[in-house]
């Protein structure tokens, strides 16, 4: 049986996607990972193995974490899922007003970062360079950082919900590919000879308008989700 995804619906996962895979944590946590095995492994075979064993965990670990909630949410009563879509709206304008505070007073004040604490637990683990350490790191980092991540995944899972079936299934997987995606680009890049600073530069450079971007996109989730619940806009 063909399985098809209306164009409204496919469209608002690639988007989210998208802007959500280039949020400053996950690129950052894998830039220290990269720098760390470059000067320990030595050699770039290994680190790319490496790598790719971090993203799988990461990517593993997210789609799992969004199969549970997405059945917790199709669960959940019809008419408490109208409430749970605008409290959840109310939790992206929040996040949403933060991570366009970040674009114009970068770290100052409340952000949508890892905590200090969980972020120097993740220096201690990036320095124990073996398969099993590096598929843990991609596990906790991808528990750590939702505070980064979070909103805009919550959003995709509660549209999700709304029609839980093989199809919204599928478009969980794409996200969490399309999510994974700058990671492994920049494993390549390195692979290929671009320096680990040009791309640290990058991401320095550009974590303002990261923020930008994922606040932007929280807002129109946000008015999404409550077009959804009051049945103006509606998922085939």
């Amino acid at each position: 049986m063909a399985v098809a995804a209306t164009l409204p619906q496919l469209g608002a996962v690639v988007v989210t996607a998208l802007i959500d895979s280039i949020n400053p944590c996950a690129i950052g946590v894998l830039i220290l990972l990269v720098t760390v095995m470059l000067s320990h492994a030595k050699t770039k075979g290994k680190m790319l193995f490496y790598g790719l064993a971090y993203v799988g965990a990461v990517l593993l670990t997210y789609l799992l974490a969004g199969i549970g909630l997405l059945f917790v949410l199709h669960s959940i009563p019809l008419y408490v899922t109208v409430y749970l879509s605008i409290a959840v709206s109310i939790v992206l304008v929040v996040a949403s007003l933060i991570e366009v505070k970040d674009f114009f007073w970068y770290g100052q004040g409340i952000s949508l970062a890892i905590p200090p604490e969980r972020a120097k637990q993740i220096h201690e683990y990036v320095k124990k360079i073996s398969l099993p350490g590096v598929i843990f790191l991609g596990v906790f980092v991808a528990g750590v950082e939702l505070p980064c991540t979070g909103a805009p995944y919550l959003a995709i899972l509660t549209i999700l919900s709304q029609n839980f079936d093989f199809t919204a299934f599928l478009l969980l997987v794409l996200y969490n590919i399309i999510f994974v995606l700058p990671l492994i680009v920049i494993l390549i890049a390195v692979y290929a000879g671009v320096r680990i600073n040009v791309i640290k530069q990058w991401k320095h450079e550009n974590r303002g308008l990261m923020r930008l971007a994922t606040g932007l996109l929280l807002i129109f989730l946000a008015w999404l989700l409550i077009m959804i619940s009051s049945g103006v806009i509606a998922f085939d």
